[in-house]
């Protein structure tokens, strides 16, 4: 049974709401100025209320006003009751919330219809709102699993790995790894998928179990080269799939301290090495995102690793932040390899830190793309 709360200084008119109303088969409820109906508002909660739009204690204005404020009430169907009827009125009745309105004196057949109209608009608010908490839970557990597949910060005696991961939604298509592939050669890498939300995080999953478990027919994954071919053969863009994505993959050998890396469309990877100076290195190698075309071929390129280095692997989301449309993505890398260099001689390094300097680029800065940034530190 629908609940109607009737809230009016009148009780004449109280009377007749009330009689009419219940011989609809209603449930109803009296108060009888505005603090009254709020009282009882946040008490029954219900579909819809007729309010009187002059009353003592809180006018029909004030009354919609905070009701529509409170969460739980945000789908109650809010009908004004007033002899105002000019177009001022109604506009500042609708800037309180208002959903609908009624004139003095009430037509009865007028009143019951509009009543039958707020209560499917409330019914059919009220599944929406379900379904968005419905969606939102079960997108809360697939972002809990995909914490759960991300790995933990890795330490060992040749070398630190940390990483930090912001979507822009719930759900993103970055994602990162790092795993031993004996007990010499550890692979990292990271990979930016096109979009954002679920669509964008399912072609991360598939591309972080497919490499975990080795499942590329064909491949030597001590190559990158080959393990990116791999993966721009099975994950070709089609009609059904839109979806393509850049990647930086390395391999490190810790007993020649080599790293081998190649890379797909992504930005370098920032190799930073004490020498009396900073030595800067930018990694990265020719290659398009994979998924855009069949048959491209991919190279690997090496480098010598010295003790002490960091190498900084990150997706274009943590320098595409600026809003200004006169500065290009080339700027905003520039401007974050200066910050790595800063970072770098920082006593005590800490990616949340490091994305609180980037925070201060300016002061209205909000990421606009998924985020994702590892820092290996090799001893």
């Amino acid at each position: 049974m629908a609940q109607i709360l009737i809230i009016d200084d009148d009780s004449t008119t109280q009377l007749l709401l009330e009689r009419t109303l219940v011989m609809q088969g209603y449930d109803i409820t009296l108060a009888s100025d505005g603090e009254e109906g709020l009282i009882k508002a946040k008490a029954i909660c219900p579909d819809l209320i007729i309010c009187d739009w002059i009353m003592p204690r809180k006018n029909g204005l004030e009354v919609c006003s905070q009701i529509k404020s409170i969460p739980e009430l945000s789908t109650t169907f809010f009908i004004l009751l007033t002899s105002l009827d000019s177009i001022e009125d109604r506009v500042k009745g609708l800037d309180a919330g208002a959903d609908d309105f009624l004139c003095k004196p009430i037509e009865m057949n007028e009143l019951k219809a509009r009543v039958r109209a707020g209560l499917r608009l409330h019914q059919l608010s009220k599944d929406l709102q379900n379904q968005k908490q419905l969606l939102e839970d079960e997108l809360a557990e697939a972002a809990e699993y995909v914490s759960t597949i991300l790995p933990e910060p890795l330490q060992h005696p040749s070398l630190n790995i940390n990483a930090c991961f912001i979507p822009s939604r719930q759900l993103g298509g970055d994602s990162f790894d790092y795993f031993w592939l004996d007990d010499r050669h550890l692979v990292f890498y990271l990979l930016d998928v096109s979009g954002h939300g679920l669509r964008a995080s399912l072609p991360s999953l598939a591309v972080i179990n497919l490499l975990r478990s080795r499942g590329l027919s064909n491949v030597d994954y001590y190559q990158p080269n080959a393990v990116l071919r791999g993966l721009n053969q099975t994950f070709q863009m089609s009609d059904r799939n839109d979806k393509y994505f850049t990647i930086w993959y390395g391999v490190y050998d810790r007993h020649s301290r080599r790293l081998t890396y190649s890379s797909a469309g992504h930005p370098p990877a920032i190799l930073l090495t004490p020498t009396g100076q900073l030595l800067e290195q930018r990694l990265k190698t020719p290659g398009v995102p994979i998924g855009m075309f069949p048959n491209i071929t991919y190279v690997n390129a090496s480098c010598q690793v010295a003790a002490n280095s960091s190498l900084y692997i990150f997706s274009d989301g943590i320098y595409e932040v600026e809003p200004q449309a006169n500065v290009n993505a080339h700027w905003g890398l520039e401007r974050l390899i200066n910050l790595l260099k800063k970072y770098q001689k920082t006593p005590e390094r800490d990616l949340k830190r490091l994305l609180q300097y980037v925070r201060t680029w300016h002061p209205n800065f909000q990421f606009e793309d998924d985020l994702s940034i590892l820092q290996i530190d090799f001893s």
